[in-house]
């Protein structure tokens, strides 16, 4: 057989194998609603999973096969709910805001490193040697593991500490994912009070650590109403459900460790 032949062979066995494919995908093809691209053009593109599907793509099919409700979206916030809401003919109703907070407040103003650290500028890494260089082995490492993590640009690391721009943070919650020290929380916006440390050790220990972290003193237990707060493990607790948002428990924190959020 000719070189030429086997080629023209291999040429009509390719040219029916497409044509069988074009004719199987003819036959075999599921048709997509079309609202799923419309809702998905809808999302912001963040494909952060925070609402609980792998991306935006999978989240909007989810809406219109109506197993996820409208309003999950962290990123996208009312304005993606309304269009979402606008495509399905449904209120979207209101979506909860949400903004990342760093639970720490141990910038280089009220902490030091216990030794100089000269790895890889990570904060993952440096937690593996001895939990970080900084003091407080609860704190804040400063690398900026979250801000590589950010897709919007709204966390940056300033002077040991990461710090959340609110005006831009979507409250994706990617940069919680990243820190080593699960020290980034992302909650609704209001004004309640939160604690801003989560040093569990002794007072006198944390004192040493950090200038700014809660001691565990128990003032704001005393002049809480409502028996919002409370310290366990050293650390103040609030619970959001029983505050009334009174501001005592800001007041009487001998070293500002609980601020108001929002």
């Amino acid at each position: 057989m000719s070189i030429f032949s086997a080629i023209l062979i291999v040429t009509v066995i390719g040219l029916a194998g497409a044509a069988i494919l074009v004719v199987a995908a003819k036959y075999l093809e599921v048709a997509e609603d079309p609202r799923i691209g419309e809702v998905t053009s809808a999302l912001p593109g963040a494909n952060c999973g925070a609402c609980g599907f792998a991306g935006c793509s999978d989240y909007a099919k989810a809406i219109v096969e109506g197993t996820a409700e409208i309003g999950k979206c962290v990123p996208g916030g009312q304005k993606a709910a309304d269009a979402v809401g606008a495509i399905m003919g449904v209120a979207a109703g209101k979506a909860v805001q949400q903004k990342a907070v760093v639970l720490c407040q141990g910038s280089y103003d009220h902490t030091t490193d216990k030794y100089d650290y000269h790895g890889i500028k990570s904060c993952t890494a440096a937690a593996s040697l001895y939990g970080g260089p900084a003091t407080c082995p609860y704190g804040c490492i400063g690398f900026g593991d979250c801000v590589k993590a950010c897709k919007f640009d709204a966390i940056h690391a300033d002077n040991g500490l990461a710090v959340v721009d609110a005006d831009k943070c979507t409250g994706c919650g990617e940069c919680a994912k990243a820190c080593p020290k699960h020290i980034i929380s992302v909650r609704p916006v209001s004004a309640q009070p939160i604690v801003l440390c989560a040093n569990t050790d002794r007072g006198a220990l944390t004192h040493k650590a950090c200038t700014a972290g809660c001691i565990g003193c128990m003032k704001c237990t005393k002049v809480c109403p409502e028996g919002a707060v409370t310290v366990t493990d050293n650390c103040a607790k609030i619970d959001q459900s029983k505050c009334i948002n009174c501001g005592a428990c800001v007041l009487a924190c001998p070293v500002g460790a609980i601020v108001s959020f929002g």
